[in-house]
């Protein structure tokens, strides 16, 4: 009775490593992005339970612009390329005047990151160059891995796509550090992403604004480290230009930490 016992715990066991993730769907997040006047889906990979929740399957595996929420993998190349040295690397500011104030200066890879300086990384994916930035895609499969569109525009305005569930497995491979990049630059890269560190959280993240054919998108990308686990997410929404709904910038952020928090990932009612 015993060896049939620990039989089938071992058959069951076999067979419980087979088995892929788990999904569960959130139509109920509807609501929340009703709330903001946008469409879009939001997704999250647990990664001790091996499990994705997910709101509008829908969009989840198309293909969309990523806006600055590239300057995650656009760091890691300007770094492996040597372009950029470190974190405290300075390009300095083309004296043209911006909207945002933060970018009206020179800046180093840090600031710029936290920034969204996007002067500051169309000028390091110009050194990159257009033959190595197009290998670092195709190597990293970041996306369709498309670069037309101008070396300094592709991510912005031109044919680079990315889709949420692509977004989470790229932002896995930097958590586990299984990228082709050396420790050290993604050890930089992590530094820079943090968003909020504290005693019982730490928030990594991106977001990402535009606008094509007419039509305004947003992302927030990133992943929390809490409750001994790792829970990677991402975000993305769009409306319609003429709307010009004014709750847009905000809800890029503001809808998945409201999720978040709804899931116990953050404290309640947590903004940053």
């Amino acid at each position: 009775m015993r060896i049939k016992l620990l039989l089938l715990l071992l058959i069951t066991t076999v067979l419980g490593c087979k088995h892929g993730p788990s999904i569960e769907v959130r139509d109920d997040f509807k609501k929340t992005f009703d709330e903001n006047n946008v469409s879009g889906c939001f997704a999250m990979y647990d990664l001790n339970n091996n499990k994705y929740t997910i709101y509008d399957t829908s969009e989840y595996k198309q293909q969309f612009l990523p806006c600055s929420t590239f300057k995650i993998c656009n760091t890691l190349i300007g770094l492996e390329t040597g372009v950029i040295p470190d974190e405290n690397y300075i390009i300095k500011w083309d004296s043209v005047v911006r909207f945002s104030e933060d970018w009206n200066q020179d800046l180093d890879l840090k600031r710029a990151f936290k920034y969204s300086a996007f002067w500051y990384y169309q000028e390091l994916a110009r050194r990159v160059g257009g033959k190595r930035m197009k290998y670092w895609l195709d190597t990293t499969h970041y996306g369709n891995t498309d670069t037309s569109g101008g070396i300094d525009k592709f991510w912005l305005y031109g044919g680079l796509r990315i889709s949420p569930q692509q977004q989470i497995a790229f932002l896995k491979r930097v958590h586990d550090d299984s990228l082709p990049f050396s420790k050290r630059n993604i050890e930089i890269l992590k530094k820079i992403m943090i968003i909020k560190d504290t005693t019982n959280f730490v928030l990594r993240g991106k977001t990402g604004w535009g606008f094509i054919n007419n039509v305004e998108v947003g992302w927030f990308v990133g992943y929390i480290e809490a409750n001994n686990n790792t829970y990677i997410f991402a975000n993305y929404i769009h409306c319609d230009m003429a709307l010009k709904n004014p709750a847009f910038e905000a809800a890029r952020k503001g809808i998945p930490l409201k999720i978040l928090s709804s899931l116990g990932m953050t404290p309640k009612n947590f903004t940053y």
